[in-house]
Protein backbone atom coordinates (compact mmCIF):
# COMPACT_ATOMS: atom_id res chain seq x y z
CA UNK A 1 0.00 0.00 0.00
CA UNK A 2 1.92 3.56 -1.03
CA UNK A 3 1.33 6.69 0.90
CA UNK A 4 -1.78 8.00 -1.66
CA UNK A 5 -3.87 4.93 -0.19
CA UNK A 6 -2.94 5.19 3.53
CA UNK A 7 -3.74 8.91 2.98
CA UNK A 8 -7.25 8.14 1.36
CA UNK A 9 -8.10 5.37 4.17
CA UNK A 10 -7.23 7.81 6.63
CA UNK A 11 -9.63 10.42 5.62
CA UNK A 12 -12.09 7.70 4.93
CA UNK A 13 -11.87 6.54 8.59
CA UNK A 14 -11.37 10.23 9.87
CA UNK A 15 -15.06 11.19 8.25
CA UNK A 16 -16.50 8.10 9.57
CA UNK A 17 -14.94 9.28 13.06
CA UNK A 18 -16.11 12.88 13.08
CA UNK A 19 -19.34 12.30 10.85
CA UNK A 20 -18.44 14.91 8.17
CA UNK A 21 -16.69 15.13 4.82
CA UNK A 22 -13.46 15.90 4.64
CA UNK A 23 -11.80 17.03 1.46
CA UNK A 24 -8.49 17.06 1.66
CA UNK A 25 -6.15 16.18 4.18
CA UNK A 26 -2.62 17.90 4.31
CA UNK A 27 -0.04 16.34 6.03
CA UNK A 28 1.00 19.39 8.26
CA UNK A 29 -3.22 19.50 9.71
CA UNK A 30 -3.47 18.58 13.72
CA UNK A 31 -5.33 15.95 14.57
CA UNK A 32 -6.46 17.13 17.61
CA UNK A 33 -6.30 21.06 16.90
CA UNK A 34 -7.37 21.28 13.41
CA UNK A 35 -9.88 18.21 13.29
CA UNK A 36 -10.73 18.22 16.66
CA UNK A 37 -10.27 14.33 17.79
CA UNK A 38 -10.42 13.71 21.39
CA UNK A 39 -9.41 10.41 23.32
CA UNK A 40 -12.36 8.48 22.47
CA UNK A 41 -12.39 9.44 18.55
CA UNK A 42 -8.88 8.65 18.68
CA UNK A 43 -9.97 5.10 19.89
CA UNK A 44 -12.46 4.61 17.26
CA UNK A 45 -9.91 5.87 14.75
CA UNK A 46 -7.82 3.47 15.48
CA UNK A 47 -10.59 0.35 15.18
CA UNK A 48 -11.59 1.81 11.77
CA UNK A 49 -7.64 1.67 10.27
CA UNK A 50 -7.69 -1.64 11.54
CA UNK A 51 -10.48 -2.62 9.88
CA UNK A 52 -9.72 -0.91 6.35
CA UNK A 53 -6.07 -1.23 6.22
CA UNK A 54 -5.56 -4.06 8.00
CA UNK A 55 -3.30 -3.58 10.79
CA UNK A 56 -3.54 -4.63 14.53
CA UNK A 57 -2.64 -2.07 16.57
CA UNK A 58 -1.66 -1.95 19.88
CA UNK A 59 -2.39 1.66 21.59
CA UNK A 60 -0.88 0.79 24.61
CA UNK A 61 2.34 1.51 22.36
CA UNK A 62 1.60 4.19 20.75
CA UNK A 63 2.94 7.41 22.04
CA UNK A 64 1.35 10.66 21.46
CA UNK A 65 3.69 11.63 18.72
CA UNK A 66 2.32 9.67 16.11
CA UNK A 67 -1.28 11.31 16.80
CA UNK A 68 0.57 14.67 16.13
CA UNK A 69 -0.59 15.35 12.54
CA UNK A 70 -2.04 13.29 9.86
CA UNK A 71 1.70 13.24 8.21
CA UNK A 72 2.97 11.45 11.80
CA UNK A 73 -0.14 9.10 11.05
CA UNK A 74 0.17 8.62 8.13
CA UNK A 75 3.95 7.19 8.46
CA UNK A 76 3.24 5.19 11.33
CA UNK A 77 0.54 3.34 8.87
CA UNK A 78 3.27 3.16 6.28
CA UNK A 79 6.31 2.01 8.91
CA UNK A 80 3.88 -0.53 9.92
CA UNK A 81 3.44 -1.74 6.62
CA UNK A 82 6.80 -1.91 5.78
CA UNK A 83 7.52 -3.84 8.98
CA UNK A 84 5.10 -6.55 7.77
CA UNK A 85 6.46 -6.83 4.29
CA UNK A 86 9.79 -6.98 5.38
CA UNK A 87 8.80 -9.42 7.82
CA UNK A 88 7.33 -11.79 5.57
CA UNK A 89 3.99 -11.54 7.17
CA UNK A 90 0.81 -12.71 4.77
CA UNK A 91 -2.73 -10.88 6.01
CA UNK A 92 -2.47 -8.42 8.99
CA UNK A 93 1.09 -6.63 9.75
CA UNK A 94 1.16 -5.70 13.38
CA UNK A 95 2.26 -2.50 14.36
Amino acid sequence: MDRTEIVGHLRTALSAVLNRPLDELAPELSLFDDLALDSTSVIELLMSLEDTVGLEIDPDELGPEVFRTVGTLTDYVEAGFRAGIQAGISGKAAV
